[in-house]
């Protein structure tokens, strides 16, 4: 029974669901299952990808609402764990049950291809989400705004290695965007 200060737990899952991230991890994780196995048969291939799109829609929103959630933590240490690690974990953990339960296990190549692609979209999300980008409610501007900044935020995601390589000062200066131009 849930309180009412609290509401039902589908009605505060909706609240957390981030449908920008849910559209896009659909569509590129369905594209990574389906490049990973390019070589089986069209009806086990088809098959994967179907769990995948269905599964990733209705859950990837709440896993990168969770994200959201955790910016705001009082640790940014603690949200950075979470975001980067915690979630991405949690996602694929159940992606694996998922597509065993319901007979369409994935291959090993396939598996591997999608957590090394969930690794990175999670320090993606971590990088964009920081920065005010592809977050929903009251935090999010449109997605079509999201979009144009996305040139940006890919070269500060590509070049985040080289900044973080520099002396601490200039890397903090610089991941903050606060360095000279």
């Amino acid at each position: 029974m849930s309180s009412p200060e609290h509401g039902p737990i589908l009605k505060q899952l909706a609240g957390c669901w981030n449908w920008k991230c849910a559209l896009l991890s659909a569509t590129a994780r369905s594209l990574v299952y389906l490049a990973a196995m390019a070589r089986s048969g069209p009806q086990g291939r088809l098959a994967v990808v179907l769990v995948e799109i269905a599964y990733v829609t209705l859950t990837a929103g709440i896993y990168a609402g969770l994200q959201q959630k955790a910016l705001g933590l009082r640790s940014q240490a603690l949200g950075n764990l979470i975001i980067a690690v915690g979630v991405p974990g949690l996602a694929q953990g159940v992606d694996w049950l998922v597509h065993g339960a319901v007979g369409a296990a994935a291959p090993p190549k396939a598996t591997l291809a999608v957590c090394i692609f969930a690794a990175i979209s999670a320090l993606f999300h971590l990088h964009v989400m920081r920065r005010g980008a592809f977050l929903t409610g009251a935090a999010g501007q449109s997605l079509r705004d999201d979009f144009r900044r996305m040139p940006r935020l890919i070269a500060g995601f590509v070049m985040k290695p080289v900044v973080l390589s520099r002396k601490p000062a200039q890397a903090e200066r610089a991941f903050d965007g606060k360095a000279a131009a």
